[in-house]
């Protein structure tokens, strides 16, 4: 039994004037930061041992190495405005990334209420709460980074005193390993995302070889995006040559 009160019609209130003010204040918020960091890294460059040119060569990598996640982030993003609205989609994929998290959390606190997403189930009062419930679950995560951020950098600064070698290793080791568990979760779900990674992972050393061997930094720079292109066309064929994943 439903016990959610109001109208199953809660899109008005999903796209409410004063939801629109608080995500565009929230999105500020994030434009503000990235152009302070953007300040600070050509302000500190020459104390890092980088050249300007250095340094915009790195902002040209990061982004074109952000083209392919925020192309799938914005595709899950328009799937999802029938069902959230426009505002809470915008803060909440749109900062958080992660549809799955988002949909999950929202599925949970409408199901506590005996509602479902999408269906004449899903009223004003469910849509609230699940809106609540997804504020809270990306908070959680924000808090986590506020209190573990200066933990972390405590430690950075007595390895640095131990080894400073490590700090130079632990980074990219870090990151190694998130996309490492990114792809090798993917890998079991069907042969087409087995042939996404390896094609894409090909791919990318092509564009590595090819960069050092004929000197061209830009390849290097363009290889995340090139290597993301050609893996996703190469799904697309394989998915439909029928190596999709297997029907349940």
């Amino acid at each position: 039994m439903v016990i959610a009160s109001g109208s199953a019609n809660y899109l008005g209130l999903a796209n409410a004037p004063v939801l629109w003010i608080l995500a565009m204040a929230v999105m500020s918020v994030v434009v503000v930061q990235s152009l302070i960091y953007m300040g600070a890294v050509r302000k500190n460059a020459e104390s890092a041992g980088m050249s300007q040119q250095e340094v915009r060569s790195a902002f040209r990598a990061g982004g074109v190495a952000a083209i392919g996640p925020s192309l799938s982030v914005v595709l899950v993003a328009i799937a999802l405005l029938p069902l959230f609205g426009t505002p809470p989609v915008i803060v909440r994929v749109g900062l958080i990334g992660s549809a799955a998290t988002e949909v999950a959390s929202a599925s949970i606190a409408a199901g506590t209420m005996g509602a479902n997403l999408g269906d004449e189930t899903f009223t004003s009062g469910v849509f609230i709460v699940a809106l609540m419930a997804m504020s809270l679950s990306g908070a959680g995560w924000m808090i986590s980074t506020l209190i573990l951020t200066p933990v972390f950098k405590r430690s950075s600064h007595k390895l640095e005193k131990v080894n400073p070698a490590l700090m130079s290793i632990i980074p990219g080791a870090a990151l190694l390993a998130a996309f490492a568990a990114l792809s090798f979760r993917e890998i079991p779900k069907s042969p087409t995302h087995v042939i996404a990674v390896v094609v894409s992972a090909i791919v990318m050393s092509i564009c590595l070889f090819l960069s050092k061997v004929l000197k061209m930094p830009w390849l290097k720079e363009w290889g995340l995006g090139i290597s993301l292109l050609v893996g996703l066309i190469a799904a697309y064929f394989a998915h439909y040559a029928g190596l999709g994943a297997p029907e349940a």
